[in-house]
């Protein structure tokens, strides 16, 4: 009996977790976390522009290995309204700065040490990315480059 209530619970937590997923053509859930010089960013104060959330870490290789590519998207797009939103997943911030600074990064980046904000938009992993429009509604999670870029072309024009 208890097996079968442990296995009840786990399976109601599964399905809970799976239902807090953002999900395409849902409205994203707000964030507020504080950026390299500790001023606090929304990312409702983004509304009326494309933005790209990224949820990354320093001591990911797979997400490192994404910036090259993201800066370019980020540099073709700023122009016609498009804003990356980094999300990084690091514990020691002096470890985030240094990977901002030695990569380059041009776009707005902010730090969730806590993992909050990762649990409430379930991320279990990273790199993860969330394409919104200019409204804040989910368009695209995870697209490939290919993808992305042509999603971009639709929103920005």
């Amino acid at each position: 009996m208890k097996k079968a209530i442990f296995v009840a619970v786990i399976l109601f937590l599964s399905v809970c977790g799976f239902a807090q997923t953002p999900a395409v053509g849902s409205t994203a859930k707000e964030i507020n976390l504080s950026d390299i010089k500790g001023k606090s960013i929304s990312l409702s104060s983004l509304k009326g522009k494309v933005v790209l959330i990224d949820f990354w870490a320093s001591w990911c290789v797979p997400c490192r290995k994404t910036i090259p590519g993201l800066k370019l998207t980020y540099n073709k797009h700023k122009p016609k309204g498009l804003e990356i939103y980094g999300i990084s997943l690091d514990n020691d911030a002096d470890d985030w700065k240094h990977a901002i600074k030695q990569n380059g990064i041009p776009w707005l980046q902010v730090i969730d040490t806590t993992g909050d904000i990762a649990g409430k938009w379930n991320v279990n992993y990273i790199p993860n990315t969330f394409l919104l429009d200019k409204t804040g509604k989910i368009v695209a999670v995870n697209p490939s480059e290919e993808e992305l870029n042509k999603l971009l072309q639709e929103l920005l024009g």
